[in-house]
Formats: structure tokens, sequence, C-alpha cells
């Protein structure tokens, strides 16, 4: 499944994906965007948990201009939902999604970065959305994901004045959960991501698809789901298992970090 833009590796329960166009700083192209979707509507049965990452310098630095010149405004449109679509499957698809950020995290890169569910960033990481200065709007779900990591406001101070966050202010605002040094930020996603895949299968997936939706409801619907959610989870099997295994001390106890 890997492309000349995409490389996939599988490291047993974990999927490495990553884009490759160095040259490019890793800017999204058509065919990387369908290459993306493709990359995790396919991952094998066996992954638990997903790196996703960039080559060289940076992340991503964006949807790449020189594909959309021409576009009216219906090819405009579809073309959104295209990436919508891509997206979704790294949001919403089978595993967690770790993203390792470096240097540019920018534009529809901030917008791949955003639909990931655990963000580290190396201390080079910075994030823009310029989007304004170029007479464009986001077209990647950033307008929905983004406001939720950062608020509205500050998306739209990003837009109207081109600010750009470092690393340290991007992790103090939400856009990534960890800071790390220069050039650890894939070793301590991948680290991470074999974390999580240790996880019971149907609670990651109930964080994944649950959650989000659940943030979104009115408390009392919420609520409703959660129950639902929480009553399914703990019949199943691994969960019974690992409660028991916890009750008669095999399992370690939460300890002060």
């Amino acid at each position: 499944m890997s492309s000349k833009d995409l490389h996939i590796e599988h490291r047993g329960v974990i999927s490495i994906v990553r884009l490759t166009r160095p040259a490019k700083r890793n800017a999204i192209s058509d065919e990387l965007i369908l290459a993306i979707r493709d990359a995790f509507m396919n991952l094998p049965d066996s992954t638990r948990a997903a790196v996703l990452t960039g080559e060289g310098e940076h992340f991503c630095a964006g949807l790449d201009l020189s594909e959309i010149k021409e576009r009216d405004a219906s090819a405009g449109m579809h073309h959104s939902r295209m990436w919508h679509a891509a997206l979704e499957e790294v949001q919403f698809g089978r595993v967690p999604v770790v993203a390792a950020l470096h240097g540019a995290v920018v534009g529809g890169g901030l917008e791949l970065a955003a639909a990931a569910h655990i963000r580290v960033a190396d201390d080079t990481t910075f994030y823009a959305l310029p989007e304004g200065s170029r007479g464009i709007f986001v077209g990647g779900g950033g307008s929905v994901r983004i406001p939720r990591l950062i608020g509205e406001a500050r998306m739209a101070d990003m837009m109207f004045t081109g600010r750009v966050y470092n690393a340290q202010d991007g992790e103090r605002l939400g856009f990534a959960q960890y800071l790390v040094p220069h050039g650890q930020s894939f070793d301590k996603a991948v680290a991470l991501a074999e974390r999580v895949a240790t996880n019971a299968p149907l609670t990651n997936y109930a964080l994944m698809h649950a959650l989000p939706r659940i943030a979104e409801q009115p408390a009392d619907q919420g609520y409703l789901t959660e129950a639902l959610i929480s009553a399914i989870a703990q019949s199943d099997q691994e969960a019974k298992t690992r409660v028991r295994d916890f009750l008669e001390g095999r399992a370690a106890k939460v300890k002060k970090a």
C-alpha cells in the first residue's frame, strides 16, 4: 500500500504511516490525501494503534496550493468533501492514532494533526493557519476540529492575523498533549502507541467514537450514551478478565507519577 508520497510500515501491533514528500515539506496533494484515506481504511487486523508522522524537517506544511488555482466553486466543494472523508478515516477509523509532530504543522497539516487522538510535538514544531492571507478558507475539517482544541476565538485570530504559535505555546494551548526535545517526537509517539495498544480494543473504540460525540451532546443525552457504552464495555469478556486480574492481585495498581 505504500506509494511515493506515503510509506506504511507495520511493527507488530503498531502501524507507522509516514508522509514522504520532504522536498515539498510534505504538502498534501490530491494523490496523497487519497493515499492517507486508503491507508487508514486498510490497516491490517493485527494493528492496534497507529503513528502518523512526516519525513524530513517538517510534519506537513498543508495543502499543495499548486493544485487549486484552476478550481471552480463546485470542484472546490467536492475537493473539501474528499478531505473530510479521508480525515474521518483517521479520527473515526478502527484504531487510535498518535501524531508525531515536528517543524511545520501548518494549514492542512494542522487539520490532519487535529484528526489524530494524541499529538506529540518536539521543540521545532510551529503551528499556523495562513489560509486568510491566501484568500481561502480551511477545507479539511479544521473549522470543526481546531476550535475543539484551542477555541474558536484563537483559531479566528490565527486566520485573521497570520499568527504563528511555537511548540511551547502550542502545547500550552492544546495543539499537542506532549512536548519533547528536538528529534524525539517520533520515538515518544511510538512508545505511546505501544501503550495504547495494550488497552482493551472495545475501550479504545469507545474513546475514539463515543467520547467526542458525548462531548457534543446535551448533558441528559450524554449521560444516557455514557451509560450504554459503559454497559457494553464492561460486558466484554476481555474487560471481565482484566477486572478479575486486578481483584486477584495480578494487575498493577495506579501509582503517583
